[in-house]
């Protein structure tokens, strides 16, 4: 428990090279950001209670990247989505994206916001499209409703969205006529219509099976590769974020862990993946440790700290650290 991270091989159920995007660093490590999150608090008051869904959330996505959030229901995952959207507007803390503060947002910005700088993707395939509409029509409307292309061009972008995510073949279908799977990417294709800077999904893969997930997370992943466009992706799926160079655990509001994975040539020449695991450190110093660390160690109510040249021991509070341990 002394490293700063550990590293292990993992076996991948898709074969992905992991250079999508802006190069995978833990979020504490770097700057700006195209999200930037410092501190983040959302509280709900319900019948007089008061609960805390996010309790000083950090987090930086650099432009460009494809990031996967993860975490258990209760953990705080779609409140901050909801906030990155604009649906919603945090307690305290800050949060910026594409350079619009989300704390600041008057309505009239908000809308430009919400049809401009963002695009959404929910869960539920019956929310992200118009079911009397076809694809062609539904990808068309937000074009329609933005007005920044003229009108003879915006049949072509249609085309190429559709064609993009490998729909093309659905444009006069409409959303009971088509798949689950091209139900999502023709979502996808619609969020992305107006050319937003970032792209955010809530639970894309939830209703559909293991294979339709893996095209749809594939789709994602095109679109982040071909547009450029920031992408985060929010699941309780941890398969998902095999899908991706960077994973961000949030645990009880706040992020406590982050998974970078990049592929390398072993001592044979032979390719592997590798995982490394990050604890996140918030600005007071206060880190989560793993909960099968604690629970392996017994740890509970309060631990011994030891600072060393390089590194910091944790102990259980009845063991006392030896030189040896130290």
């Amino acid at each position: 428990m002394t490293d700063a991270g550990t590293e292990e091989e993992y076996a991948m159920s898709t074969t992905i090279e992991l250079t999508d995007g802006a190069a995978a660093t833990p979020s504490r490590l770097v700057g700006g950001g195209e999200i930037r999150c410092v501190d983040l608090v959302r509280i709900f008051a319900t019948d007089g209670v008061e609960v805390q869904a996010l309790q000083g959330l950090t987090l930086t996505v650099e432009p460009g990247e494809i990031v996967a959030v993860v975490g258990a229901s209760g953990s705080g995952k779609s409140t901050l989505l909801t906030i990155l959207s604009g649906l919603d507007t945090p307690t305290g803390g800050s949060a910026v994206v594409a350079g619009t503060d989300l704390l600041t947002m008057g309505h009239a910005e908000r809308v430009r916001y919400q049809r401009a700088t963002v695009g959404f993707v929910w869960q539920q395939t019956s929310r992200n499209l118009l079911p009397y509409l076809t694809a062609a029509e539904n990808v068309r409307l937000p074009l329609e409703l933005a007005g920044t292309l003229p009108r003879r061009e915006r049949a072509r972008r249609v085309t190429d969205l559709l064609d993009l995510l490998e729909v093309g073949h659905a444009a006069d279908r409409r959303p009971g006529e088509m798949s689950g799977g091209e139900q999502q990417r023709t979502a996808i294709a619609v969020a992305i219509a107006n050319d937003p800077r970032v792209l955010l999904a809530d639970e894309p893969t939830g209703e559909l099976d293991e294979a339709t997930s893996v095209e749809v997370l594939e789709a994602l992943r095109g679109v982040n590769r071909e547009t450029g466009v920031t992408t985060l992706v929010v699941t309780h799926d941890p398969t998902v974020s095999e899908h991706v160079a960077r994973t961000i655990q949030i645990r009880d509001g706040r992020t406590s862990t982050e998974t970078l994975r990049r592929t390398e040539l072993d001592e044979d020449g032979a390719e592997r993946h590798v995982a490394e695991e990050f604890a996140v450190v918030d600005r007071v110093g206060r880190l989560q440790l793993p909960q099968d660390f604690v629970q392996a160690l017994d740890l509970r109510d309060r631990v011994r700290l030891a600072l060393e040249p390089d590194h910091v021991g944790v102990w259980p509070a009845a063991q006392r650290p030896t030189e040896e341990d130290r």
